[in-house]
């Protein structure tokens, strides 16, 4: 049986993505796969696609529920990385014959205005860097079975990375009182899911200050004009062919995708 290295998880990791195809759990197969190691796929799997002609452009948060951080054993949000290949522009579908299983889910989105870098980032100094507040929307879309894996697994895998999209409309943060920015998720126009901005970490802000410090730690900067998603406010609604997933925001508008 060939060994598993991180060589060997980004491959298998990209072709599953590439074939659209999912499998089993690497760390069932790699027990040595612990949460650092974890990280280390995932660079590397960037690595590799900024290789092939991609773009960083940001990062996003994952786990940001502290009841989900609880389930997985971690006490902070999961860090992944957002590249120019995944955005999806307002009005575009959803292109299901490029993704396996996609879920979305709507998200609280920062741009920033000025470079952050941690350690020593706090919620206050976190916002201050923050250029404009969007309404987003997610679609993850898991390379193992069943959206079933354990934390390394899916570190290693981006947090289930595949597609975002960003509203127009830009509201600096100094207008929102974003613990209570409140948000509709609806699917067929059916209400889902409701939520406000403190489901994420108390507030976005806390968010965003948790990655600052975890990237810094990592000798990584939050660069100015980089996007940041910073997690989930519900959870994640499957994604049906010809259905319309709208997120319906207080202050920030609302944006919708359809499955195609």
């Amino acid at each position: 049986m060939t060994t598993w290295t991180v060589d060997r998880a980004v491959t298998e990791l990209l072709d599953r993505e590439t074939t659209r195809r999912t499998g089993g759990r690497i760390t069932d197969e790699w027990p040595e796969l612990d949460l650092a190691t974890g990280y280390e796929v995932q660079d590397a799997v960037l690595r590799r696609k900024v290789e092939a002609g991609q773009t960083v452009v940001g990062v996003k948060l994952g786990l940001t529920s502290r009841a989900k951080q609880e389930r997985m054993g971690i006490d902070s949000p999961l860090t992944a990385w957002l590249t120019d290949a995944m955005v999806l522009p307002v009005g575009a579908p959803v292109p299901l014959d490029e993704l396996i299983h996609p879920r979305v889910e709507p998200e609280i989105v920062f741009v920033l205005g000025e470079r952050l870098r941690g350690p020593g980032v706090t919620a206050a100094t976190a916002l201050a860097a923050v250029r404009s507040v969007h309404a987003g929307l997610e679609v993850i879309d898991s390379r193992y079975t069943d959206f079933s894996f354990a934390l390394p697994d899916v570190v290693a895998d981006n947090a289930s990375s595949a597609r975002f999209v960003v509203g127009g409309k830009a509201v600096p943060p100094q207008r929102l009182d974003l613990a209570l920015e409140a948000c509709l998720l609806e699917v067929g126009g059916k209400v889902v899911a409701t939520a406000t901005g403190a489901a994420v970490q108390g507030h976005p802000a806390e968010a965003l200050a948790l990655a600052a410090n975890a990237l810094g730690r990592r000798g990584v900067a939050l660069e100015a004009g980089w996007v940041v998603l910073t997690g989930g406010l519900t959870d994640a609604v499957f994604v049906e062919p010809g259905a319309t997933v709208t997120a319906e925001f207080a202050s920030l508008g609302s944006l919708s995708v359809t499955a195609r």
